[in-house]
């Protein structure tokens, strides 16, 4: 058994997130996490909703709200979508809780002690109408490197290379549209190039990411620089620096706040369900593994500043150093990041309706349908286009007449012929070859699960239920009815492959993965296979007042399940009924039509 920890991007909680986002971060680590725990390992899944910076302020100002009411509204909204999805997340939270606080805070004063902040004054990018300090993603402009006409004010997604906002060639804000204003302002830095060796000696060891990832993260080591770990705003964590802490208008940048949020998850996982030290089984264990999960544009955080500040605290650095009070922790062994996700051809934009929001998919289509598309077609080594035709035709071609229609026209015979799952008898060259195949189906599919091929993860399982629907073809058990000992050992062979295929599908398709078991007779709302989260209200674990929802849940029962489990004869066996939903020929026109409604309004 290893301690796998499953980092998850953190959502930003000034909005609903759309199936762009949880393609990138949310279906591939929930499918890893659930094929780990499956395979025997000790899986901690944790994240919440990034509630602090700009993009917050300006929202919440256009409604008329606070910051903080604005945060709790889309925090419960994305805790809810991310429930419906299934998504089994051990601790979703947010970053304005009191111990997320804490943590940071704890983390900034043992980098800062071990000389790795810098004070710095540079230019920083202020809106000339509001007088409010820019963050450097929301600026945009013309990389000066490349010529890319698109760069942000932290890096340009073309060339790779990190930015500073006064670098932009025709620099302009994202908010609004208005040319910013440059003016002297002082910060701590963190200080890169006095980690940079240690980061490439670190970079020279992860052989095995994918190639897109590496390639990109290696990039980064190219052009080290200090990057900002403070900002002009009065939304966010304060500076627990002396001479910095009474300032009402320096906080933490996002660059530094966020992403502490997986050890900040993880100590606030094991106050609330443990004695509050198990978190080091994953931290501080050397054993553990640890996979971050996110899409392209979060790289640099999670290849770069994260692994650097982490070597900071650790005074793992050139200026070398000694651990804080959380004593060492652990580099991530792999950034497991998807590319981009469009939809119909235009990259995802609620200001101009080319959306579609989790909670408004999932009203409309099974949630099984949506993972499905994701794990087959969606950006995990490059872009990927989410159309509705191709969405109809997956859902109904793959799902429903390939999966669907296996399980159910399996279930159908033996219901009709015997009522009950049938003894196998003597088994046919046939029969054995089915099974011996599903049967190493679980090393194959497992395999590329593990080493982050989901695509051809599922790819595979979706050629064993071909396999055995051809088994069917071919031996025709509807025909056997005068040959009632070479019907059942057909069906039961059937039925013992389709369960082989459940357990395997089980983690891309949890939904349909308790549905087919209790077709076949399994206990109805049995977690064993594909046990579902659960939105829980807490309380601040450190400020009683305060109250928010967390997703968290019971997935021990899936514990070490990736394996054939026989079937017992003498099961009941009901009248099935069809695990997928078959999609209207209509509803392609009737989803773009709404998408051009979106368009107009």
């Amino acid at each position: 058994m290893t301690r796998i920890l499953s980092a998850v991007a953190w959502p930003y909680a000034n909005g609903p997130r759309h199936i762009g986002h949880v393609a990138g971060f949310g279906v591939p680590s929930d499918v890893f996490s659930r094929y780990m725990r499956m395979a025997g390992h000790d899986v901690l899944m944790v994240s919440g909703t990034d509630e602090h910076g700009t993009p917050i302020l300006v929202q919440a100002e256009a409604e008329g709200v606070s910051a903080q009411s604005l945060a709790d509204r889309y925090n419960r909204v994305i805790a809810e979508d991310l429930t419906a999805l299934g998504l089994t997340y051990d601790l979703f939270t947010r970053t304005t809780t009191r111990n997320h606080y804490s943590v940071v805070q704890e983390m900034f004063k043992t980098v800062h002690k071990n000389g790795y902040l810098i004070e710095k004054t540079t230019k920083g990018a202020v809106s000339p109408s509001t007088g409010r300090a820019l963050p450097d993603r929301y600026i945009e402009g013309t990389c000066p490197i490349c010529g890319y006409d698109g760069a942000r004010g932290d890096q340009c997604d073309n060339c790779g290379n990190q930015l500073d906002p006064i670098d932009l060639i025709n620099p302009v804000s994202r908010i609004n549209g208005e040319k910013p204003t440059f003016v002297d302002s002082t910060h701590f830095f963190l200080d890169l190039p006095a980690l940079s060796q240690a980061l490439g000696q670190w970079m020279d060891t992860r052989t095995n990411w994918r190639p897109n990832v590496h390639k990109f993260a290696l990039n980064l080591l190219d052009d080290v620089r200090p990057r900002a770990m403070t900002r002009d705003i009065d939304w966010g964590i304060p500076v627990p620096i002396s001479g910095w802490e009474s300032n009402p208008n320096k906080r933490l940048y996002v660059w530094f706040d966020a992403v502490v949020g997986y050890l900040s998850a993880s100590v606030e996982w094991a106050r609330r369900f443990g004695t509050g030290d198990e978190w080091q089984e994953w931290w501080a264990n050397p054993e553990a593994q640890s996979y971050y999960f996110m899409g392209k544009d979060n790289i640099t955080f999670h290849a770069q500043i994260w692994p650097a500040e982490l070597l900071a605290y650790d005074g793992r650095g050139a200026l070398g150093g000694a651990p804080g009070p959380f004593g060492t922790l652990q580099l991530p062994t792999e950034v497991v990041s998807s590319e981009f996700l469009t939809m119909e051809g235009r990259q995802f934009s609620s200001s101009r309706g080319v959306v579609i929001y989790v909670r408004d998919m999932l009203e409309r289509y099974q949630p099984d349908a949506l993972r499905y598309f994701i794990a087959t077609a969606g950006p995990e080594s490059h872009d990927s286009d989410f159309t509705w035709s191709e969405f109809h035709r997956r859902t109904n071609d793959e799902l429903v007449a390939g999966w669907g229609n296996l399980v159910n026209r399996t279930a159908n015979l033996i219901h009709k012929n015997f009522g009950e799952i049938p003894a196998a008898g003597d088994l046919a060259d046939i029969d054995r070859d089915l099974l011996a195949t599903t049967e190493a189906g679980f090393a194959q599919v497992g395999d590329l699960v593990g080493s982050q091929r989901q695509r051809a993860a599922i790819t595979e399982a979706m050629r064993l239920v071909a396999d055995v629907n051809r088994y069917l073809s071919d031996t025709a058990p509807w025909k056997l009815k005068t040959d009632p000992a070479r019907q059942g050992t057909v069906l039961h062979t059937a039925a013992q492959a389709i369960g082989d295929l459940n357990t395997m599908l089980a983690p891309f398709l949890p939904h349909s993965a308790s549905a087919v078991q209790e077709t076949f007779g399994g206990t109805a709302g049995s977690d064993r296979l594909a046990p579902q989260p659960r939105l829980e209200e807490v309380t601040d674990l450190d400020d009683p007042t305060r109250s928010y929802p967390i997703i968290t849940g019971d997935y021990g029962a899936s514990r070490g399940t990736w394996h054939r489990t026989p079937l017992v004869p003498g099961t009941p066996v009901g009248k099935p009924t069809p695990v997928f939903t078959k999609l209207e020929e209509s509803m392609v026109a009737e989803e773009l039509e709404r998408l051009r409604e979106q368009n107009r309004s």
